[in-house]
């Protein structure tokens, strides 16, 4: 096997215990970052076939295909293609399918990526390392497009001051810059508990990557590519995540109730694709201890049933 992974997976144990790898199998791992969740399945004997959009991540585990044979297949496109992609490579349909949600750990830690405000870097955040940056949409959107994103993505109440205060101080190339405008406009002091940048810097790239939007096709993805009785395990870390898979297990087992307005008409009358396992797992305080990264996380899990895919996804 390869070198150790540089950064320890989230609620490892209860995710290997909901997707049960055995050898023969074929796992999904649809966020290799550094292939924590992988590098687990392969372990127990089972093959996987790992998506990232980051260029990064998919050269970082070459060496790890090289140490499994062809049991490790990586893809370097967005899970939410993972449908098509696995339908290209005679890889469907496959027996567990592993998402946690989010920026990486690896991409936080690189200062040049832009994610994180702990050290400076460029205000980029594109976890494809192409497209449009943090720094093409925040020195070119209107204000209220601003103002509307980081209050829809970060929670932040007093948006439309950030958002006044960010068009105010164009243009900006850094992440320091950005977070230094946020803690004006907010009124930020030293020994406050949170910095008040985190929830504009959440919300840009969220809105920079379409997270929520490439959530929900790669819900419907995985929905297609499961077989009948495969497991789906999603990890999430904030609530808009949460909120999203919640719904789409809820509706997805039946246990909307008939008339809700967030049932697709689509899909009305559709049989359950999924049956629901268990309760949200949360990590223990020993796992937080060792994993700061482990306090916000969520791992819910659905079975495949043998209906079919519903209709107007992916």
């Amino acid at each position: 096997m390869s070198t150790p992974a540089p950064h320890v997976p989230v609620l490892l144990d209860a995710v290997l215990d909901a997707l049960l790898p055995t050898p023969g199998e074929l796992h999904v791992d649809a966020t290799f970052g550094a292939g924590g969740y992988t590098r687990a399945i392969l372990s127990r004997g089972a093959a996987v076939a790992a998506f990232d959009r980051d260029p990064s991540a998919i050269e970082g585990g070459q060496p790890m295909v090289a140490a499994n044979d062809d049991r490790l297949t990586l893809i370097e496109a967005p899970f939410s293609a993972m449908n098509h992609e696995l339908d290209a490579r005679g890889l469907t349909p496959v027996d567990g399918v592993v998402m946690d949600i989010g920026v990486s750990s690896m991409q936080l830690d690189q200062a040049e990526r832009g994610f994180s405000f702990q050290a400076d870097g460029p205000l980029d955040m594109r976890m494809s390392q192409s497209g449009t940056s943090a720094a093409d949409f925040l020195n070119t959107a209107d204000e209220a497009t601003i103002a509307d994103v980081i209050y829809q993505y970060g929670d932040e109440p007093k948006s439309r001051r950030v958002a006044r205060a960010i068009v105010a101080a164009r243009p900006l190339t850094t992440t320091g810059q950005l977070a230094s405008v946020v803690r004006k406009a907010l009124g930020h002091k030293p020994h406050d508990k949170k910095d008040p940048a985190t929830r504009t810097f959440q919300a840009i790239r969220i809105h920079i990557n379409r997270e929520l939007g490439e959530l929900s096709d790669g819900l419907a993805a995985a929905e297609r590519v499961l077989k009948p009785g495969g497991r789906l395990a999603v990890v999430t870390f904030h609530s808009l995540e949460d909120r999203l898979v919640k719904r789409f297990f809820r509706e997805r087992s039946g246990s909307t109730p008939a008339g809700s307005r967030h049932l697709p008409p689509a899909a009305a009358g559709a049989a359950a694709s999924f049956e629901k396992v268990g309760r949200a797992v949360r990590a223990d305080e020993g796992e937080i201890a060792a994993n700061p990264r482990a306090r916000s996380a969520t791992l819910r899990v659905a079975h495949r049933t043998a209906a079919a895919p519903w209709a107007g996804e992916a």
